[in-house]
């Protein structure tokens, strides 16, 4: 399938790079076997409605289209085109928008790189995938100069004439490009100990949000999308491609992500139709979602990791009432986001659907025969949305993407071994049964244990390493760090320094020795799978020595509550034990509801050390009372 951009010989002014944008043409679309290139849709989007709402701008369509094909213009000149990678180092906001548009609209592929990852894991993101140019938000490119990549600040990029060395208004051609054409590189955890690039296709990127639409995912005009997700992870393609079909896309910031009185309150407030979620973070928003938002009920997306049954139950309550719309959706990063979804509709055992149309399915056993229905075997996805490969990773390729069992060898079909493990319900339902490698899901983000342990064992003094993914020591899903050698203390720096916080452990436990199987592996299953914290003769279960007043002493009890720690003292740091974004959260509704205090998430990430956190409550009750 070609899906080519229009051509123009005018003029760089508004929207002219656009004017002339129709549909693909070519024989696949007509056949119903392949979808317009993403920006042809976007063309045909009305110029005054809204496109974009950030906290520092709004954008209607006409002006995303003139600032895309500004970008355009800029990248060309710079020898910047097809199969060319521009990393994407911006927070959400307008101008990334403006700059991911922009990058497809010269024929090129983004790279997103979290501003928020440590530099030297967004160095080795910009070195391992050999990008053309990287843009940052400002003239601080630390990341970039390490690797001798090319830079621009985003004000650099999006000047249209005004700045010295900008690019004047000048006639511009789009560059063609195919369904083929590389669209955008996301890293994912790697099993090798390294991150890998995964590199989709712009008519995979197009085809999963025509697929979106014929599921009624993503129908009717005038809706209302959060872009919820970091522009690392693969959902977020599933949230800004719906600017191409004249949706609008509504920036949410990381304060108002993590804090669930605050994301209802922005659904709310911004009249939200759909925003994708992971199950982690929708359970503590359904109590606090309203039907105020406006006339439609609001359409949640979760994915990134399994729904429990009593989650499940909820939803489908919350769908009976009316209140909103839940679809599951799974999917691996290489499969382009989505590749199985299903509406929870009704109470019962939890389904991630079936297959979207973009994807065949296969259940498969180790010797790559079929399973028998009802049977357990590994999930394999085919089809024209399935990925390119890894990025300069060949090796990888060939063991992840093979051929597909169930077609002609001679057409050189291709599968994907998702290693998930999955059994075909009676009603045609997929039911997923977990990992059958190294692989984790975590609060949504995919984890391959062997990264974690290669990082631990680069770290001097560390002779030998375990990950596993159980229970911290109050019950919650967790990661362990089993490790021989080096300090606790000093791993949890140093990991902190190079991994993204929600790969690092919530605890390190030194062991004088693994455990080992017959044929002399580490036995993995002799790990303990819950974390525990016992505690020292005569010390209180309500916190450590040096507690003053009664705020802190609240506080430590609490702490040891969420985070299952036996003795808390007042220089103690909420998340050197352990905790993290969803511990935050219920450390906050405890406060709320035995104080009676208005306590927001983001004073738990100001204030992480005890004695700060409770002098913070203090001032707050002092407020309140007065």
């Amino acid at each position: 399938m070609t899906a080519t951009l229009p051509e123009t010989t005018a003029a760089l002014d508004p929207t002219a790079l656009f004017a002339d944008a129709t549909p693909c043409a070519c024989s696949d679309c007509a056949a119903g076997t392949g979808h317009a290139d993403l920006l042809a849709r976007l063309a045909t989007a009305p110029g005054g409605r809204t496109a974009v709402v950030a906290a520092d701008r709004v954008l209607t369509f006409g002006e995303l289209r003139a600032e895309a094909a500004a970008v355009a213009a800029r990248l060309t000149a710079l020898g910047i085109g097809p199969e060319s990678v521009v990393a994407l180092c911006l927070p959400r906001g307008a101008g990334l928008a403006t700059a991911l548009i922009g990058t497809l609209t010269a024929g090129a592929a983004y790279l997103p790189v979290d501003p928020a990852l440590p530099a030297e894991r967004r160095a080795h993101l910009l070195a391992d995938s050999g990008a053309d140019l990287v843009v940052v938000q400002d003239a601080d490119a630390s990341a970039a100069a390490r690797t001798g990549t090319r830079t621009l600040t985003l004000a650099e990029l999006t000047d249209r004439g005004t700045a010295p060395g900008a690019v004047p208004a000048a006639p511009y051609r789009p560059v063609p490009v195919t369904a083929d054409t590389l669209a955008y590189v996301i890293y994912t955890s790697g099993s090798t100990g390294r991150p890998k690039g995964v590199e989709i296709g712009r008519g995979a990127a197009s085809l999963l949000l025509a697929e979106l639409e014929g599921i009624g995912a993503a129908t009717g005009e005038g809706r209302r999308v959060g872009w919820n997700a970091s522009p690392s992870f693969d959902a977020s393609v599933q949230q800004w491609v719906r600017l191409c079909r004249g949706d609008t896309l509504v920036m949410i910031d990381e304060e108002t992500r993590r804090d669930p009185a605050l994301l209802a309150a922005f659904v709310d407030a911004h009249g939200l139709t759909d925003l994708d979620i992971t199950p982690s973070h929708a359970d503590p928003l359904l109590d606090l979602l309203t039907t105020d938002g406006g006339p439609r009920p609001l359409t949640l997306l979760i994915g990134g990791e399994a729904i429990g049954p009593a989650l499940w139950d909820r939803l489908a309550a919350a769908h009976a009432s009316g209140l909103l719309r839940a679809l599951n959706v799974y999917g691996p990063t290489e499969c382009t986001v989505d590749a199985t979804a299903g509406w929870i509709d009704r109470p019962g055992q939890p389904h991630i659907g079936t297959a979207l149309p973009g994807l065949s399915m296969r259940l498969l056993d180790d010797r790559l025969a079929p399973v028998a229905p009802g049977e357990t075997g590994e999930l394999y996805l085919a089809g024209p949305r399935v990925a390119r490969g890894y990025r300069n990773r060949p090796a990888l390729t060939a063991e992840r993407f093979v051929a597909d069992p169930a077609s002609d060898a001679a057409t050189g079909a291709r599968a994907y071994r998702t290693g998930d493990r999955c059994r075909l319900l009676p009603d045609g339902r997929l039911a997923y049964l977990g990992r059958a490698d190294g692989q984790v899901k975590l609060r949504g983000h995919r984890i391959e244990l062997p990264e974690i342990e290669a990082a631990l064992t680069r770290q001097d003094g560390v002779a030998e390493a375990a990950v596993v993914l159980g229970e911290d020591a109050a019950g919650n899903p967790a990661l362990l760090a089993y490790h021989r050698g080096g300090d606790a203390g000093v791993l949890r720096t140093a990991l902190a320094a190079t991994l993204p916080a929600y790969m690092l452990p919530s605890a390190f436990v030194a062991v004088e020795r693994f455990a080992t199987t017959p044929s002399g592996k580490l036995d993995r299953a002799a790990l303990p799978t819950r974390a525990e914290t016992p505690a020292p003769a005569g010390a209180a279960p309500a916190g450590g020595p040096g507690l003053t007043g009664p705020a802190e002493e609240l506080i430590a009890r609490v702490w040891t509550q969420v985070l299952g720690a036996a003795s808390i003292g007042p220089d103690d740091n909420f998340f050197k034990l352990g905790g993290h974004s969803l511990l935050a959260i219920k450390l906050v509704s405890r406060v709320r509801a035995e104080l009676s205090v208005a306590l927001p998430v983001k004073a738990v990430y100001a204030h992480p050390r005890l004695r700060d956190l409770a002098a913070h409550i203090e001032e707050l009750t002092a407020a309140r009372d007065a």
